[in-house]
């Protein structure tokens, strides 16, 4: 049995979806189901079921999966234990974070810090971030966050730290005109995930029919800037193209949605280095609030 197998069955009881949990677990659709067919052959039964409404676990499947969250947590965190124990993990703080924000806002956050030790950064979208955070795989996670957005990171097991601040805003090229289509972001991303949960609650605001879905902001960003559609940006991504005009804001009509940047870590201890990092940021958290 390999641990990617249990990974990759805890992705399809998240999502219900062989399409979507390939996705967020990066490999084809084909491959992602051969896994999942190959631990079944290792449990020696059949653990999901096919319906109209997606992919649900049976029973046995069920009982599988009350027991794989804390074991591929408890493999991961064994692992990163013996690290330490050799002495191969403590001057190295690895940060999952998101694409948009590995651009902007992170390279002078980590610089005012003045961390010790090395840098380990992981850039991927929000699902494959808390993957990654879960699988203990990184020792902080650093994302675009909002009150109505969905998260896989329980409040019990993880805690959070607003280190900023951002805004989700329409752009599209300017004199695109009107009736242009959402450019719209695929599941994975958690600026999609906001942006769902924000749509739902806007009776006011005008339906847009998706041309093109994608997991990254920068891919929305340079097919807005061609005039193929409206996207939602941070404004910390989109600034330069909007001073320059190469991107005007959508209108009054179309909402803009306030973001925090958010910290997460594991409630348990972690790396010398990376509590480090907690306690500056922290710290610098506190200032800011206060000025």
């Amino acid at each position: 049995m390999e641990l990617t197998w249990l990974e990759d069955f805890l992705a399809l009881a998240e999502h219900r979806n062989f399409s979507r949990a390939a996705e967020a677990r990066h490999v084809t659709q084909p491959a992602f189901s051969r896994r999942i067919q190959a631990l079944e052959q290792w449990v020696g039964t059949t653990l999901v079921l096919r319906t109209r409404q997606g992919v649900q676990l049976n029973a046995a499947g069920t009982t599988l999966h009350a027991g794989a969250v804390e074991l591929v947590r408890d493999l991961h965190q064994l692992r990163r234990a013996a690290l330490r124990s050799a002495g191969r993990e403590g001057a190295t703080l690895s940060i999952a974070a998101t694409h948009a924000l590995s651009f902007t806002f992170l390279p002078g956050w980590i610089r005012n810090l003045e961390l010790p030790g090395t840098l380990t950064l992981l850039s991927d979208t929000m699902a494959a971030c808390e993957a990654l955070l879960l699988a203990g795989d990184a020792d902080l996670l650093l994302g675009h966050a909002h009150p109505d957005m969905p998260s896989r990171l329980q409040a019990e097991h993880f805690a959070s730290l607003v280190v900023g601040r951002d805004l989700l805003v329409p752009v599209m090229a300017p004199g695109a005109g009107s009736g242009l289509p959402l450019l719209a972001y695929s599941q994975a991303s958690g600026l999609g995930r906001i942006l769902r949960a924000a749509h739902a609650g806007w009776a006011d605001a005008p339906k847009l029919e998706a041309s093109v879905t994608a997991p990254l902001a920068a891919t929305l960003q340079s097919l807005a800037r061609q005039g193929e559609g409206i996207a939602w940006l941070p404004r910390s991504l989109a600034a330069e193209d909007l001073a320059g005009g190469q991107l005007v804001e959508a209108g009054e009509a179309y909402h803009a949605i306030p973001l925090e940047i958010t910290l997460i870590r594991p409630r348990r201890r972690l790396s010398a280095t990376a509590e480090a990092c907690w306690e500056r940021a922290s710290a610098q958290s506190l200032r800011s609030a206060a000025t």
